[in-house]
Protein backbone atom coordinates (compact mmCIF):
# COMPACT_ATOMS: atom_id res chain seq x y z
CA UNK A 1 0.00 0.00 0.00
CA UNK A 2 2.24 3.36 -1.21
CA UNK A 3 1.36 6.60 0.59
CA UNK A 4 -1.01 7.42 -1.98
CA UNK A 5 -2.97 4.33 -2.84
CA UNK A 6 -6.57 5.85 -1.90
CA UNK A 7 -5.56 8.84 -4.42
CA UNK A 8 -7.47 8.58 -8.22
CA UNK A 9 -5.76 10.35 -10.86
CA UNK A 10 -7.54 11.52 -14.11
CA UNK A 11 -4.64 12.59 -16.21
CA UNK A 12 -5.10 14.65 -19.45
CA UNK A 13 -1.33 15.89 -20.02
CA UNK A 14 1.32 15.00 -22.66
CA UNK A 15 5.24 15.79 -23.00
CA UNK A 16 6.80 16.44 -19.62
CA UNK A 17 6.06 18.94 -16.98
CA UNK A 18 2.26 17.10 -16.40
CA UNK A 19 3.40 13.48 -17.10
CA UNK A 20 6.35 13.96 -14.26
CA UNK A 21 3.92 15.30 -11.74
CA UNK A 22 1.56 12.38 -12.33
CA UNK A 23 4.87 10.20 -12.45
CA UNK A 24 5.76 11.16 -8.92
CA UNK A 25 2.31 10.58 -7.42
CA UNK A 26 2.24 7.34 -9.11
CA UNK A 27 5.40 6.45 -7.53
CA UNK A 28 3.78 6.67 -4.53
CA UNK A 29 0.74 4.58 -5.33
CA UNK A 30 -2.10 6.97 -6.90
CA UNK A 31 -3.80 5.37 -9.07
CA UNK A 32 -3.03 7.49 -12.85
CA UNK A 33 -5.67 7.20 -15.83
CA UNK A 34 -3.81 8.63 -18.46
CA UNK A 35 -6.21 10.04 -21.01
CA UNK A 36 -4.84 10.20 -24.45
CA UNK A 37 -6.06 10.62 -28.20
CA UNK A 38 -6.94 7.82 -30.45
CA UNK A 39 -4.55 7.06 -32.93
CA UNK A 40 -2.16 8.92 -31.44
CA UNK A 41 -1.49 9.49 -27.73
CA UNK A 42 0.56 11.88 -26.05
CA UNK A 43 3.17 13.98 -28.05
CA UNK A 44 6.64 12.00 -26.43
CA UNK A 45 5.43 8.94 -28.09
CA UNK A 46 6.97 10.24 -31.03
CA UNK A 47 10.26 11.49 -29.28
CA UNK A 48 12.73 8.99 -30.07
CA UNK A 49 15.12 7.45 -29.04
CA UNK A 50 12.59 4.29 -29.69
CA UNK A 51 13.30 0.71 -29.05
CA UNK A 52 10.96 -1.92 -30.77
CA UNK A 53 9.59 1.01 -31.84
CA UNK A 54 8.68 2.32 -28.37
CA UNK A 55 10.04 6.00 -27.20
CA UNK A 56 12.24 6.14 -24.42
CA UNK A 57 11.55 9.71 -23.68
CA UNK A 58 7.93 8.30 -22.91
CA UNK A 59 8.51 5.38 -21.38
CA UNK A 60 10.74 7.10 -18.88
CA UNK A 61 8.18 9.56 -17.28
CA UNK A 62 4.87 7.61 -17.85
CA UNK A 63 5.63 4.42 -15.82
CA UNK A 64 2.99 2.84 -13.18
CA UNK A 65 -0.06 4.72 -15.49
CA UNK A 66 -3.29 3.16 -17.40
CA UNK A 67 -3.52 5.08 -20.63
CA UNK A 68 -7.07 4.87 -21.76
CA UNK A 69 -7.48 6.82 -25.41
CA UNK A 70 -10.61 9.03 -25.66
CA UNK A 71 -11.42 11.95 -28.42
CA UNK A 72 -12.89 14.53 -25.96
CA UNK A 73 -13.94 16.53 -29.21
CA UNK A 74 -16.59 13.73 -29.59
CA UNK A 75 -19.84 14.67 -27.41
CA UNK A 76 -19.31 10.91 -26.56
CA UNK A 77 -15.80 11.56 -25.50
CA UNK A 78 -16.59 14.25 -23.31
CA UNK A 79 -19.79 12.60 -21.26
CA UNK A 80 -17.08 10.13 -20.86
CA UNK A 81 -14.99 12.38 -19.41
CA UNK A 82 -17.90 13.78 -17.02
CA UNK A 83 -18.43 10.49 -15.51
CA UNK A 84 -15.00 9.55 -14.68
CA UNK A 85 -14.69 12.79 -12.73
CA UNK A 86 -17.32 11.47 -10.61
CA UNK A 87 -14.64 8.54 -9.86
CA UNK A 88 -11.43 10.35 -9.13
CA UNK A 89 -9.97 12.77 -6.67
CA UNK A 90 -7.68 14.75 -9.24
CA UNK A 91 -8.30 15.78 -12.46
CA UNK A 92 -4.34 17.26 -14.20
CA UNK A 93 -4.10 18.75 -17.35
CA UNK A 94 -1.45 20.70 -19.27
CA UNK A 95 -3.27 22.66 -22.15
CA UNK A 96 -3.37 26.53 -22.85
CA UNK A 97 -6.13 28.29 -20.46
CA UNK A 98 -9.21 28.05 -21.95
CA UNK A 99 -9.08 24.92 -23.53
CA UNK A 100 -10.97 23.12 -21.24
CA UNK A 101 -13.76 25.76 -20.93
CA UNK A 102 -14.25 25.59 -24.74
CA UNK A 103 -14.47 21.89 -24.59
CA UNK A 104 -17.14 22.19 -21.81
CA UNK A 105 -14.90 20.78 -18.89
CA UNK A 106 -13.51 23.34 -17.33
CA UNK A 107 -12.69 23.60 -13.87
CA UNK A 108 -16.63 25.66 -12.62
CA UNK A 109 -18.04 22.48 -15.11
CA UNK A 110 -16.14 19.39 -13.18
CA UNK A 111 -16.46 21.21 -9.65
CA UNK A 112 -19.99 21.34 -9.89
CA UNK A 113 -20.44 16.77 -11.01
CA UNK A 114 -17.69 16.37 -8.38
CA UNK A 115 -17.02 19.41 -5.24
CA UNK A 116 -14.13 17.05 -4.06
CA UNK A 117 -12.24 17.29 -7.17
CA UNK A 118 -8.80 18.86 -7.49
CA UNK A 119 -8.30 20.03 -10.84
CA UNK A 120 -4.60 20.71 -10.86
CA UNK A 121 -3.57 23.03 -14.59
CA UNK A 122 -0.12 23.36 -15.19
CA UNK A 123 0.82 25.92 -18.47
CA UNK A 124 3.39 27.79 -19.59
CA UNK A 125 2.44 31.51 -17.94
CA UNK A 126 -0.38 30.45 -15.47
CA UNK A 127 -4.00 31.09 -15.89
CA UNK A 128 -4.14 35.12 -15.34
CA UNK A 129 -1.81 37.78 -16.45
CA UNK A 130 -1.21 39.26 -19.84
CA UNK A 131 0.88 35.91 -21.22
CA UNK A 132 -1.47 33.32 -20.36
CA UNK A 133 -2.79 32.69 -24.10
CA UNK A 134 1.27 32.51 -25.06
CA UNK A 135 2.31 28.98 -25.80
CA UNK A 136 5.63 27.86 -24.26
CA UNK A 137 8.77 25.59 -23.88
CA UNK A 138 10.97 24.43 -21.55
CA UNK A 139 13.71 26.66 -23.37
CA UNK A 140 11.60 29.18 -23.74
CA UNK A 141 10.94 29.70 -20.31
CA UNK A 142 14.46 29.07 -19.08
CA UNK A 143 15.28 32.18 -21.18
CA UNK A 144 12.40 34.17 -19.87
CA UNK A 145 12.54 33.19 -16.37
CA UNK A 146 16.65 34.41 -16.11
CA UNK A 147 18.22 30.99 -15.53
CA UNK A 148 19.54 30.97 -18.82
CA UNK A 149 21.33 34.88 -17.88
CA UNK A 150 23.37 33.29 -15.10
CA UNK A 151 24.09 29.79 -16.66
CA UNK A 152 27.36 29.39 -18.86
CA UNK A 153 31.32 30.62 -18.75
CA UNK A 154 32.33 33.30 -17.83
CA UNK A 155 31.92 36.23 -20.18
CA UNK A 156 30.08 33.63 -22.39
CA UNK A 157 25.99 33.56 -24.25
CA UNK A 158 23.80 32.74 -21.67
CA UNK A 159 23.18 28.75 -21.72
CA UNK A 160 20.29 26.23 -21.21
CA UNK A 161 20.27 24.22 -18.56
CA UNK A 162 21.18 20.91 -19.78
CA UNK A 163 17.97 19.11 -17.68
CA UNK A 164 14.44 20.36 -18.95
CA UNK A 165 14.33 22.49 -15.55
CA UNK A 166 11.48 24.70 -17.18
CA UNK A 167 9.26 21.40 -17.46
CA UNK A 168 10.46 19.25 -14.54
CA UNK A 169 10.44 22.55 -12.13
CA UNK A 170 6.57 23.10 -12.91
CA UNK A 171 6.14 19.09 -12.28
CA UNK A 172 7.04 19.03 -9.13
CA UNK A 173 5.47 22.08 -8.23
CA UNK A 174 2.25 20.63 -9.50
CA UNK A 175 2.59 17.49 -7.70
CA UNK A 176 3.54 19.65 -4.43
CA UNK A 177 0.63 21.61 -5.46
CA UNK A 178 -2.02 18.64 -5.51
CA UNK A 179 -0.47 17.18 -1.91
CA UNK A 180 -1.43 20.24 -0.47
CA UNK A 181 -4.57 20.58 -2.13
CA UNK A 182 -5.64 17.13 -1.07
CA UNK A 183 -4.19 17.69 2.45
CA UNK A 184 -6.84 20.79 2.88
CA UNK A 185 -9.47 18.76 1.61
CA UNK A 186 -9.38 16.14 4.53
CA UNK A 187 -10.57 19.63 6.30
CA UNK A 188 -13.23 21.09 4.21
CA UNK A 189 -14.38 18.35 2.49
CA UNK A 190 -13.76 20.48 -1.30
CA UNK A 191 -11.67 20.56 -4.05
CA UNK A 192 -10.09 23.43 -5.65
CA UNK A 193 -8.05 24.94 -8.83
CA UNK A 194 -4.21 24.14 -8.54
CA UNK A 195 -2.38 26.74 -10.98
CA UNK A 196 1.19 26.19 -11.53
CA UNK A 197 3.25 28.17 -14.02
CA UNK A 198 5.95 27.23 -15.71
CA UNK A 199 7.72 30.64 -15.85
CA UNK A 200 6.43 30.96 -12.28
CA UNK A 201 8.77 27.81 -11.45
CA UNK A 202 11.91 29.40 -12.96
CA UNK A 203 11.63 32.47 -11.21
CA UNK A 204 10.94 31.31 -7.53
CA UNK A 205 14.35 28.64 -8.09
CA UNK A 206 16.14 31.57 -8.80
CA UNK A 207 18.06 31.19 -5.72
CA UNK A 208 20.35 34.06 -4.48
CA UNK A 209 20.08 35.77 -8.57
CA UNK A 210 17.00 38.11 -7.58
CA UNK A 211 18.11 38.65 -3.99
CA UNK A 212 21.66 39.83 -5.24
CA UNK A 213 20.05 41.74 -7.77
CA UNK A 214 18.00 43.72 -4.74
CA UNK A 215 20.97 44.35 -2.47
CA UNK A 216 23.65 45.15 -4.84
CA UNK A 217 21.86 46.86 -8.28
CA UNK A 218 24.16 45.09 -9.75
CA UNK A 219 22.60 42.27 -12.87
CA UNK A 220 24.00 38.91 -12.57
CA UNK A 221 25.70 36.94 -15.25
CA UNK A 222 27.52 33.85 -16.06
CA UNK A 223 30.29 33.22 -14.03
CA UNK A 224 30.98 29.22 -14.78
CA UNK A 225 31.06 26.93 -12.56
CA UNK A 226 31.73 28.77 -9.55
CA UNK A 227 28.99 29.89 -7.21
CA UNK A 228 28.85 33.49 -6.73
CA UNK A 229 28.64 33.83 -2.91
CA UNK A 230 31.05 30.78 -1.88
CA UNK A 231 34.43 30.77 -2.18
CA UNK A 232 35.83 28.09 -2.97
CA UNK A 233 32.97 26.70 -4.57
CA UNK A 234 34.13 25.02 -7.63
CA UNK A 235 35.73 22.42 -9.88
CA UNK A 236 40.03 22.29 -10.33
CA UNK A 237 42.12 20.26 -12.49
CA UNK A 238 44.03 17.46 -10.92
CA UNK A 239 46.71 15.16 -12.23
CA UNK A 240 43.58 13.72 -13.89
CA UNK A 241 40.24 14.53 -13.93
CA UNK A 242 38.47 17.83 -12.56
CA UNK A 243 37.05 17.53 -8.79
CA UNK A 244 34.23 20.07 -7.62
CA UNK A 245 35.17 20.85 -4.23
CA UNK A 246 32.70 23.12 -2.19
CA UNK A 247 34.36 24.60 0.66
CA UNK A 248 31.61 26.12 2.54
CA UNK A 249 32.44 27.55 5.66
CA UNK A 250 35.56 29.01 7.38
CA UNK A 251 36.10 25.60 9.19
CA UNK A 252 36.02 23.74 5.90
CA UNK A 253 38.80 26.13 4.14
CA UNK A 254 40.80 25.66 6.50
CA UNK A 255 40.81 22.10 6.44
CA UNK A 256 41.07 22.47 2.50
CA UNK A 257 44.51 24.38 3.29
CA UNK A 258 46.10 21.81 5.15
CA UNK A 259 45.56 19.79 2.97
CA UNK A 260 46.93 21.30 -0.30
CA UNK A 261 49.59 22.28 2.45
CA UNK A 262 49.39 26.07 1.65
CA UNK A 263 48.56 29.03 4.70
CA UNK A 264 46.18 30.60 3.05
CA UNK A 265 43.53 30.10 5.96
CA UNK A 266 45.68 32.38 7.84
CA UNK A 267 46.16 35.36 5.90
CA UNK A 268 44.06 37.64 6.38
CA UNK A 269 43.08 38.23 2.62
CA UNK A 270 41.78 34.56 2.75
CA UNK A 271 40.51 33.72 5.56
CA UNK A 272 37.02 34.92 5.88
CA UNK A 273 34.30 34.45 3.07
CA UNK A 274 33.59 38.07 2.51
CA UNK A 275 37.48 38.29 1.94
CA UNK A 276 37.92 35.47 -0.38
CA UNK A 277 34.86 36.81 -2.29
CA UNK A 278 36.81 40.10 -2.11
CA UNK A 279 40.16 38.38 -3.37
CA UNK A 280 39.29 35.56 -5.90
CA UNK A 281 41.67 36.56 -8.58
CA UNK A 282 44.20 36.28 -5.91
CA UNK A 283 43.07 33.02 -4.29
CA UNK A 284 42.54 30.44 -7.15
CA UNK A 285 45.74 30.57 -9.06
CA UNK A 286 47.53 29.72 -5.22
CA UNK A 287 44.46 26.86 -5.04
CA UNK A 288 44.68 25.90 -8.78
CA UNK A 289 48.37 25.30 -8.90
CA UNK A 290 48.12 22.67 -5.58
CA UNK A 291 45.34 20.86 -7.12
CA UNK A 292 47.58 19.65 -10.14
CA UNK A 293 50.09 17.52 -7.79
CA UNK A 294 47.60 14.41 -7.12
CA UNK A 295 45.34 12.78 -9.20
CA UNK A 296 41.50 13.02 -8.96
CA UNK A 297 41.00 10.06 -6.88
CA UNK A 298 43.70 10.90 -4.80
CA UNK A 299 41.79 14.06 -3.56
CA UNK A 300 38.54 12.56 -3.13
CA UNK A 301 40.44 10.21 -0.81
CA UNK A 302 42.11 12.86 1.21
CA UNK A 303 38.87 15.01 1.04
CA UNK A 304 36.40 12.38 2.58
CA UNK A 305 38.37 11.25 5.03
CA UNK A 306 38.81 15.32 6.23
CA UNK A 307 34.84 15.80 5.49
CA UNK A 308 35.22 18.50 2.65
CA UNK A 309 32.08 18.11 0.25
CA UNK A 310 33.51 17.03 -3.18
CA UNK A 311 32.91 15.11 -6.24
CA UNK A 312 34.02 14.14 -10.12
CA UNK A 313 32.38 15.74 -12.90
CA UNK A 314 30.49 12.24 -13.80
CA UNK A 315 29.44 11.58 -17.37
CA UNK A 316 25.99 10.27 -17.30
CA UNK A 317 27.64 6.24 -18.02
CA UNK A 318 29.25 6.59 -14.94
CA UNK A 319 26.42 8.06 -13.27
CA UNK A 320 24.32 4.82 -14.16
CA UNK A 321 26.96 2.94 -12.77
CA UNK A 322 27.86 4.57 -9.44
CA UNK A 323 27.78 2.81 -6.62
CA UNK A 324 25.84 5.19 -4.31
CA UNK A 325 23.51 5.62 -6.82
CA UNK A 326 22.82 2.10 -7.37
CA UNK A 327 22.81 1.37 -3.54
CA UNK A 328 19.74 4.01 -3.47
CA UNK A 329 17.93 2.51 -6.21
CA UNK A 330 18.36 5.41 -8.44
CA UNK A 331 18.70 3.21 -11.98
CA UNK A 332 16.07 0.59 -12.22
CA UNK A 333 15.02 -2.62 -14.30
CA UNK A 334 11.91 -2.24 -15.63
CA UNK A 335 10.19 -4.98 -18.43
CA UNK A 336 8.28 -3.09 -20.71
CA UNK A 337 5.96 -5.33 -23.25
CA UNK A 338 7.37 -4.26 -26.79
CA UNK A 339 10.58 -2.85 -25.71
CA UNK A 340 11.51 -5.03 -23.48
CA UNK A 341 13.63 -4.81 -20.22
CA UNK A 342 14.96 -1.10 -20.04
CA UNK A 343 16.88 0.82 -17.55
CA UNK A 344 15.21 4.29 -16.13
CA UNK A 345 15.44 6.44 -12.81
CA UNK A 346 14.34 5.37 -9.67
CA UNK A 347 12.26 7.38 -7.40
CA UNK A 348 13.71 9.96 -5.10
CA UNK A 349 11.16 9.96 -2.43
CA UNK A 350 12.46 7.51 0.61
CA UNK A 351 9.40 6.82 3.08
CA UNK A 352 10.59 4.25 5.45
CA UNK A 353 6.38 2.82 5.96
CA UNK A 354 4.99 2.96 2.84
CA UNK A 355 7.84 3.67 0.30
CA UNK A 356 7.56 4.34 -3.21
CA UNK A 357 7.53 1.37 -6.16
CA UNK A 358 7.83 0.69 -9.83
CA UNK A 359 5.03 -1.54 -10.21
CA UNK A 360 4.97 -1.73 -14.02
CA UNK A 361 6.35 0.47 -16.91
CA UNK A 362 4.96 3.06 -19.44
CA UNK A 363 1.10 1.52 -20.94
CA UNK A 364 1.06 0.98 -24.34
CA UNK A 365 -0.84 3.33 -26.33
CA UNK A 366 -4.82 2.64 -24.70
CA UNK A 367 -4.28 -0.61 -23.11
CA UNK A 368 -5.97 0.04 -20.42
CA UNK A 369 -8.85 1.37 -22.46
CA UNK A 370 -11.83 -1.17 -22.16
CA UNK A 371 -11.16 -2.36 -18.82
CA UNK A 372 -11.32 1.17 -17.27
CA UNK A 373 -14.69 1.89 -19.28
CA UNK A 374 -16.54 -1.68 -18.03
CA UNK A 375 -14.77 -1.66 -14.34
CA UNK A 376 -15.23 1.63 -13.71
CA UNK A 377 -18.20 3.02 -15.65
CA UNK A 378 -20.13 -0.90 -16.08
CA UNK A 379 -20.09 0.07 -20.05
CA UNK A 380 -21.40 -2.99 -21.73
CA UNK A 381 -18.35 -5.02 -24.34
CA UNK A 382 -21.83 -3.85 -26.94
CA UNK A 383 -21.15 0.17 -25.84
CA UNK A 384 -17.38 0.20 -26.04
CA UNK A 385 -17.40 -1.50 -29.74
CA UNK A 386 -19.75 1.47 -30.80
CA UNK A 387 -17.45 3.54 -29.34
CA UNK A 388 -14.35 2.31 -30.62
CA UNK A 389 -16.17 1.88 -34.27
CA UNK A 390 -17.11 6.01 -33.69
CA UNK A 391 -13.08 7.22 -32.72
CA UNK A 392 -14.52 8.10 -29.85
CA UNK A 393 -11.93 5.50 -28.17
Amino acid sequence: MGALSDVKVLDLTRVLAGPYATMMLADLGAEIIKIEMPGKGDDSRAYGPYRNGESAYFMSINRNKQSMTLNLKAPEGKEILKELIQHVDVLVENFRPGTMERLGLGFDVLHELNPRLIYAASTGYGQTGPYSQRPAYDAVVQAMGGIMSITGSENGVPTRVGSSIGDIIAGLFLAFGILAALHERSRSGLGQLVDVAMLDGQVAILENAISRFEVTGVVPKPIGNRHPSIVPFEPFDTLTDPIMVAAGNDKLFESLCELLELNCASDERFATNPARQANYAKLRPLLAERFKTKTCVEWQKLFDQAGIPNGPINTVDKVVVNEQILARNMIVEVDHPVAGVTRIPGIPVKLSRTPGEIRFAAPLLGADTEALLSGVLGYSAEKIADLRAKQVI
